[in-house]
């Protein structure tokens, strides 16, 4: 049996869903690195890319290529994210420092979801192939993106953009036989909400201190 075979094989039954054993592990490190994430860590990054690699395997195992996709280019992002965060600027603790998007970064994110969502969509449907459920497919590929980018830029946008994802994410992993990633999708909800507060109170302190400095 080949490593692909026993990813993609019954790891147990819950509520008559077959759950995978890569749905099942690739969704638990995607826990972790989102964690890992709202404690700024740069191990996110690693935990992120690993989650990736092994979540391709699940979602080729439910013919969804959006899917697959997405964790194709989650590897990249996450690779990419790792350099910036490696880089980026720290607060006064050494942590990397958050803040919320100007007006223009706010335009070009919204923007670029929606283009991106329309252009993906739209190849969904012209090639259906590719992707049973085309524009939620589309719009989970796209998001998590927009969602990556503002995380490597230190953005609190980032956590807006991830429950937006998952208002959609849970149903269709559930509707995709995927039951495992529609119970992490809720986990996720709830440390989404609790990390978007951390990094809102943290972007507030940050810039209280920074418009005292200059003041003084």
């Amino acid at each position: 049996m080949s490593a692909v075979d026993w990813l993609n094989g019954q790891a147990f039954v819950a509520f008559d869903q077959k759950v995978i054993w890569s749905d099942m592990i690739g969704n638990t490190i995607g826990l972790a690195a989102l964690a890992l994430g709202w404690r700024r860590s740069i191990w996110t990054w690693p935990a992120q890319l690993l989650s990736g690699v092994i979540l391709v395997a699940a979602y080729a195992s439910a013919q969804l290529s959006g899917g697959v996709g997405k964790q194709l280019l989650v590897i990249g992002v996450a690779a990419w994210g790792w350099t910036q965060w490696r880089r980026g600027r720290r607060d006064h603790g050494g942590e990397v420092a958050v803040r919320f998007a100007t007006g223009r970064e706010r335009l070009v994110l919204l923007g670029g979801t929606l283009a991106g969502t329309l252009a993906v969509g739209g190849l969904f449907t012209a090639l259906p192939e590719l992707s049973w459920n085309p524009w939620p497919d589309a719009y989970i590929f796209v998001g998590t993106l927009a969602a990556m980018v503002a995380q490597a830029r230190g953005l609190v946008e980032f956590w807006f953009a991830w429950v937006l994802v998952d208002l959609v994410g849970v149903p269709l992993a559930f509707s995709s036989g995927l039951a495992f990633s529609g119970l992490v999708y809720v986990v996720y909800l709830v440390l989404v909400l609790w990390g978007m507060r951390d990094w809102w109170l943290r972007s507030r302190a940050s810039r209280a201190t920074a418009l005292e400095g200059a003041a003084a």
